[in-house]
């Protein structure tokens, strides 16, 4: 197979080591706005060049991977579906819910697959703790915590064109919690903070949030995010239910350490997670190795469209509920 990768940049250019790693891969072309920025991940991946990313589209590709600038997305990703090209795509589709809603009715019919990029649903811990709530090990689930804490915030530039906290962040979350769980967000609460930089308030944004979410059988999920974790990068999701729990995401490499106590045991045993391609490599690659089976017609797709949107609204919600101090029913936002 033969898969073009859009965008070099760092999750880019992990994804193109990714891609040339899989066996059913043959070869991967490589193309950004910045050319050089291209040519440099091909040489170091061992993958081609494309001088452009309109040449991209006519180097013979089999499938095409979406890495660019979230801007580019939407544009990218029905320019595909459009040239027959099953397109993985990392989230968002597009930057807000209606923007989402066009490329789907643009991409509906064609019967290209596209798969949006959430790479939680790969992770091994995920992907038990799913398998624990669904068996009803635990029982009926009644609390989920999940948090992504990132060690240093980003650019005071990406801030203002994120789309905020929860929507760049705790979507991840969001969708993770509906991952799990197999249920829908009813409502939410949120709220948020700000004690770091300045450019956070600027842009409109918060550093540090936090969201309640009720689920549509009353189980209650809370969601928690910053960007200052300075121990390490932090993602956990705990499940407690009337008969057991579990958590996903606690590892010897955990920037968590117990207070007081003879707690020097628990203590992480290896260095932290410093950033989401570490902590998430091997999600990473077991997401681009079934996108490579999607496209060729080996499983149904395991994270279409219609999932990253229902995040989506979670997030659009979380974000209303914080701006106005209210709760927020899902339905408010569903368009």
């Amino acid at each position: 197979m033969r898969v073009g990768l859009a965008g070099a940049g760092r999750i880019g250019a992990g994804h193109a080591e990714t891609l040339r790693a899989l066996p059913s891969v043959d070869a991967v072309v490589v193309a950004d706005a910045d050319a050089a920025r291209a040519r440099a991940v091909a040489a170091k991946t061992g993958a081609e060049a494309a001088p452009s990313v309109d040449a991209l589209f006519t180097s013979g590709l089999d499938a095409l991977v979406v890495a660019a600038v979230t801007s580019a997305h939407a544009e990218l990703v029905v320019r595909a579906a459009r040239a027959g090209l099953p397109v993985f795509c990392e989230k968002p589709l597009a930057p807000d819910i209606e923007g989402t809603l066009r490329l789907m009715d643009a991409v509906r019919g064609s019967g290209v697959p596209v798969q949006v990029g959430f790479q939680r649903r790969f992770d091994a811990g995920h992907v038990a703790a799913r398998e624990a709530v669904r068996s009803g090990r635990l029982g009926w689930v009644h609390t989920i915590r999940s948090c992504t804490l990132d060690p240093v915030p980003p650019p005071a530039a990406y801030i203002r064109g994120s789309g905020g906290l929860f929507r760049d962040c705790s979507v991840h979350d969001f969708d993770a919690v509906r991952f799990v769980t197999g249920r829908e967000v009813a409502r939410v609460c949120a709220t948020g903070a700000n004690r770091g930089a300045d450019f956070f308030a600027e842009a409109g944004d918060v550093d540090t949030a936090a969201a309640l979410l009720t689920l549509d059988d009353g189980t209650l999920a809370q969601v928690s995010a910053t960007r200052y974790n300075a121990a390490g990068y932090d993602v956990r999701l705990e499940v407690y239910g009337s008969a057991g729990s579990v958590v996903a995401g606690l590892d010897d490499r955990t920037p968590l350490a117990p207070a007081g106590g003879d707690g020097a045991g628990l203590r992480p045993a290896g260095p932290p997670h410093t950033h989401f391609l570490d902590r998430f490599a091997d999600a990473y690659a077991a997401e681009l190795g079934a996108f490579v089976d999607l496209a060729a017609g080996r499983i149904d797709n395991p994270c279409p469209p219609e999932e990253s949107l229902e995040a989506l609204y979670v997030a659009e919600a979380c974000e209303l509920a914080r701006r106005e101090h209210r709760a927020v029913a899902i339905e408010e936002i569903r368009r």
